[in-house]
């Protein structure tokens, strides 16, 4: 009888372990679905500020464009009047 006491004893402290160990898996796992969900909300974010910069970007090189053709346009009429100023002033020499 003692032995079986003793078997019982043993049984009844195994499962008591193992309902601790699945309590504290349980409770791990709990904590990883927390941080998953974290990681994805912060993974979320940063995707929405990903497309904003790339869609700032996107206008800022069409202003970037746009500033450089109306400085090569500046650019030519400018030549284009020194030029005229150069044969203006090689006629009056002449």
């Amino acid at each position: 009888m003692a032995k079986r006491n003793e078997t019982q004893e043993e049984l009844r402290r195994r499962n008591e372990e193992l309902e601790k160990e699945l309590k504290d898996s349980l409770l791990r796992e709990e904590k990883i679905k927390e941080e998953m969900q974290r990681l994805w909300r912060r993974l979320m974010v940063a995707e929405e500020a990903e497309e904003r910069l790339c869609s700032q970007l996107g206008e800022l090189e069409a202003d970037a464009v746009g500033e450089a053709r109306h400085y090569h346009g500046r650019i030519i009429e400018l030549t284009q009047r020194l030029s005229q100023a150069q044969q203006l002033l090689t006629a009056v020499k002449n």
